[in-house]
């Protein structure tokens, strides 16, 4: 059997049975992927493949995409200074205790980079889950602003591997804040154009459609943001995300439209990426010295400075919620490969701090999702400041 039928078979069992296990264990159907991704690479199943990893990082890129979907940037803009000033406080937090641990523990300073990202594409799948409900409402407000820090981070730190702290690292850092003086250049340009011409949003996306213009208009906008950062020479993550503000920003109109994407999304794109960061982790790689201590031990420390971090929101939300949102926030699992990728290709940690990051990362979505799951949900409403 050649290797891309044995991957196609093995990814139509994976993604098949994955919901059915997931209701026979009760553990969270993603945990599950990852851990049959890993036992299919272990056991010979899947094997490395382009075309395979092409398409999984295009599932990557269309689940921040769905994250972007959550973000409405008309009501982010109206978020009180309140809720701006907590919110840049507990990325702060996050960062100072990371260094706190880091040196605690005598670690190499990419840690200081990699324990406090966040990335709120996992969110999305929880929002799925759980609805609209206050805890999650805010842990995407809040983790917004983290992620848009994770990223100019993550940028930052890529360009300066690639290209040390000469010119070209300071040219990307020139660019990447040019996108965001052009994003918000944009947005008001969209909104007056829109506020003068509302017939342009049925246009674009008409009520009566039998064409799929929505989805077709939405793909043509994701697409175009990914390519515009792909010439810029700056995360894609970006592109996506914004592509998916955008379309939830400007056609609030089409109801139906945010749904026909998570579908599209979930039903078999997505779980192909969880898929194939299982297979990034071989099972043999659980036997080298001390990788599970170390794999947990920055597990720990993870969910940890969150938890602390979020205990500013106590007053608002309750010690349970805020709990919550500390936990929706310990799973970073993209933007924590992708740093661990980048900084073991450019020798800045070994070959058992990859393993131990990508170990990490697993334990921290089936901890966070099973504890999540099985927390009560509400303790208090949100106050009316946020």
């Amino acid at each position: 059997m050649s290797n891309e039928i044995s991957i196609i078979i093995t990814l139509s069992i994976i993604i098949f049975s994955s919901p059915l296990l997931s209701k026979i264990t009760r553990i969270p159907t993603i945990p599950i992927e990852i851990i049959l991704g890993s036992v299919a690479v272990s056991i010979g199943m899947i094997q490395e493949n382009y075309i395979f990893t092409l398409v999984a990082e295009l599932g990557f890129l269309y689940l921040m995409f769905l994250a972007g979907l959550e973000v409405d940037l008309k009501r982010l803009l109206k978020v009180s200074p309140a809720l701006l000033k907590k919110g840049l406080i507990y990325s702060a937090l996050l960062y100072a205790f990371a260094a706190v641990f880091t040196l605690s523990f005598s670690l190499s300073n990419i840690f200081i980079v990699t324990l406090p990202l966040i990335s709120i594409g996992l969110l999305a799948v929880l929002k799925k889950e759980y609805g609209d409900v206050p805890w999650l409402n805010l842990a995407f407000t809040v983790g917004l602003i983290g992620e848009i820090i994770s990223i100019i981070v993550l940028a930052a730190v890529s360009a300066g591997l690639e290209y040390g702290m000469g010119t070209e690292f300071y040219e990307s850092l020139f660019s990447l804040s040019i996108v965001f003086i052009v994003m918000i250049a944009l947005y008001y340009f969209f909104h007056n154009l829109i506020w003068w011409n509302p017939e342009l949003k049925t246009y674009l996306m008409p009520k009566n459609d039998n064409q799929e213009q929505d989805i077709r208009f939405s793909m043509s906008i994701f697409f175009l943001m990914i390519a515009v950062m792909l010439y810029l020479h700056l995360e894609v993550v970006l592109g996506a995300f914004i592509a998916g503000v955008f379309i939830t920003t400007f056609f609030q109109h089409n109801k139906e439209l945010p749904h026909k994407l998570e579908h599209f999304g979930f039903g078999w794109l997505v779980p192909i990426f969880f898929v194939w960061i299982g297979t990034s982790f071989e099972l043999t790689s659980l036997f080298l010295p001390n990788l599970i201590t170390t794999a947990l031990l920055i597990t720990l420390g993870m969910i940890m400075i969150r938890f602390i971090s979020s205990m500013i929101f106590v007053k608002d939300i309750g010690f349970k919620s805020a709990t919550l949102l500390a936990l929706s926030h310990s799973m970073p699992l993209t933007l924590i490969i992708a740093v661990a990728t980048l900084a073991v290709h450019n020798h800045s940690i070994s070959q058992f701090y990859y393993y131990a990051f990508i170990l990490s990362a697993i334990f921290e979505v089936i901890l966070c999702m099973i504890f999540i799951r099985i927390m009560p949900k509400e303790e208090k409403k949100i106050t009316n400041e946020y």
